[in-house]
């Protein structure tokens, strides 16, 4: 049987809960100015930018808030592991046009090996506790 009560060494640590806030306001912010968003989505995929910034939005809000659970957490891990590698292009293309999105192209190519370190986070955050 499933306790959901949350033991000790189950509580988000305060890294957990930064990072499920920077996955869940990235993920509302979808929703409430999504043209920023559909214009950093790369020419040529299979759906139209609206949809992939929706789609992004929700997994961003499913995982961020996943990871406050220790249920969810490993759930929340992968699937943020695996959004974090969808979006890579999208960031890739922002630095490739930076005068596009009116950002400076040392911000856009500074933003690429910080991926990495956010991935490394939620790989870390997502591990099921000792």
């Amino acid at each position: 049987m499933l306790d959901w009560a949350m033991t000790p060494p189950d509580r988000p640590t305060p890294g957990l809960l930064a990072l499920a806030a920077v996955f869940t306001i990235a993920g509302t912010l979808h929703f409430l100015i999504p043209q920023s968003f559909d214009r950093i989505v790369p020419p040529g995929l299979p759906l139209d930018a609206r949809a992939a910034t929706l789609l992004s939005g929700a997994a961003e809000l499913a995982g961020g808030l996943g990871l406050l659970h220790p249920v969810t957490r490993p759930a929340a891990r992968w699937g943020l592991l695996a959004l974090l590698v969808a979006v890579f292009p999208a960031n890739l293309y922002m630095a490739q046009e930076p005068q596009r999105f009116g950002v400076p192209a040392w911000a856009t190519w500074a933003r690429l090996p910080l991926q990495p370190l956010l991935m490394w986070a939620v790989w870390r955050a997502g591990r099921r506790p000792a």
